[in-house]
């Protein structure tokens, strides 16, 4: 399952919900009359009723949520997609977050740094935490200067790190 947004909270009096958009194509993924799954699954699955943007923030109602307290309940859920629905980006360049999690990371001499535990986005790159067997995370910038191949069927993912990156 695919993360494709959080709920932050109830949005007026007729159960409008601003949604937290974690993903590149809100145009795609939140449609009026799609069914988004949820974390935890207890809270859905929930058909989008309709869809707006408002001040910059995406305003979702869903079917059924039709009041501030019945929206309240559902603040903090996750909304998800099956990433088997998700066709793959067509840059070969652009990679989703499920494709690298998981993918080993090594040295151009072939070390073994770490794997890939999760991807944080930030404003001005992504960064790859990548999890060490005897040290803290690394933190390693998302650019191509540092990260020149990335072979996804391989299952891994080449770094060319300055020195003391890793120490940091």
């Amino acid at each position: 399952m695919l993360v494709i947004g959080r709920i932050v909270r109830p949005h007026g009096i007729r159960g409008d919900l601003i949604c937290e958009v974690r993903t590149d194509e809100p145009e795609e993924r939140f449609v009026a009359g799609s069914v988004v799954h949820t974390d935890p699954a207890s809270a859905g699955p929930l058909r989008i009723e309709s869809v707006r943007w408002y001040q910059g923030r995406l305003l979702l109602t869903f079917d059924g949520v039709a009041d501030r307290d019945t929206a309240e309940a559902l603040r903090g859920v996750l909304l998800c997609v099956d990433s088997a629905n998700v066709p793959p980006p067509e840059d070969p360049e652009e990679f989703r977050d499920h494709d690298l999690v998981g993918l080993r990371v090594e040295t151009e001499t072939g070390e073994t740094v770490g794997t890939v535990a999760r991807i944080e986005h930030g404003p001005a790159h992504d960064t790859l935490v990548v999890d060490r067997s005897e040290a803290k995370p690394a933190l390693i910038p998302f650019i191509h200067a540092m990260v020149p191949v990335v072979d996804v069927p391989g299952g891994r993912m080449v770094v060319t790190l300055p020195e003391g990156l890793l120490d940091l």
